[in-house]
């Protein structure tokens, strides 16, 4: 049987178009699954509508993609993994409901982890998979346990991240990864992976622009030492501790050194 998104009979009028030739002008005509075309000029253009997205649920997806050029599976893996983190928002923005605090705080950690990938390395659907669902587990610890510890927190977040991304098809060792970041994200280990680290900070960071951090650049210098250890991360600290960098009335933070890690902090709401 012919794979039904190579069969034309499937086909819509948008599956064939003309891509002009940026070397002569000269409209080449694509089908939707070619790769590569020549113009009569001799200029190769490559597809800029390729789709692969039939290779996510199709069991003969990955043998479809092997006779891909590199640069292509490249791009199509790029492609692939950004359909996978719009579709974990939107399962946060479902989880969270009107809880728009939620969500926009979700936001703020994966646009610094975002910021903090392009510079460090390391793999966006992990950490920005986790950093969207790093606080999902709040409303399940409070009506469980009546209490919003840490602890409870991480415990819940792993068990309902597992869920939704298993119901998304990823790949368990990515889920594995995410799962025990959200469950250990406010008690780091004493040897982290740069992921945690990225996804650690760019939380951190968030807190910073939401509450104010610090109560003078002294203070504030000598903990971003502390609890930054990404360049990346360091530099956007500072940023955000010149630009506003004080507590406000209704918050507070305690550094407090546990098992000699000073990246461990208690965030503390007064109100």
């Amino acid at each position: 049987m012919q794979c039904p998104g190579q069969d034309t009979m499937f086909w819509k009028p948008s599956d064939v178009f003309d891509i002009e030739c940026p070397k002569c002008g000269y409209g080449v005509e694509f089908f939707k699954y070619d790769v590569k075309r020549k113009c009569r000029c001799g200029h190769e253009m490559v597809n800029p509508k390729i789709d692969f997205g039939c290779a996510q649920w199709c069991s003969y997806g990955d043998k479809c993609l092997e006779s891909l050029p590199e640069d292509i599976r490249l791009v199509q893996k790029e492609e692939q993994s950004n359909r996978l983190k719009e579709r974990i928002f939107q399962e946060i923005k479902k989880y969270f409901g009107h809880d728009v605090e939620s969500v926009n705080h979700a936001l703020k950690v994966a646009r610094y982890a975002e910021e903090i990938l392009k510079i460090e390395g390391g793999h966006p659907l992990v950490v920005l998979g986790a950093a969207y669902l790093h606080d999902i587990g709040i409303r399940e610890a409070k009506g469980k346990y009546g209490s919003l510890s840490l602890e409870n927190q991480g415990r819940e977040g792993a068990a309902i991240a597992r869920e939704i991304l298993k119901k998304l098809n990823i790949q368990r060792e990515i889920y594995d990864e995410i799962c025990d970041m959200i469950g250990h994200l406010h008690h780091p280990r004493e040897q982290e992976t740069l992921h945690f680290q990225i996804l650690f900070e760019a939380d951190r960071l968030a807190h910073m622009e939401e509450k104010g951090f610090f109560q003078n650049r002294e203070k504030a210098e000598e903990t971003i030492q502390k609890i930054f250890q990404t360049v990346t991360g360091k530099k956007l600290a500072m940023e955000l501790s010149n630009r506003s960098g004080y507590l406000g009335e209704d918050y507070k933070i305690q550094l407090q050194i546990q098992h000699s890690d000073p990246r461990r902090l208690v965030w503390d709401r007064d109100s």
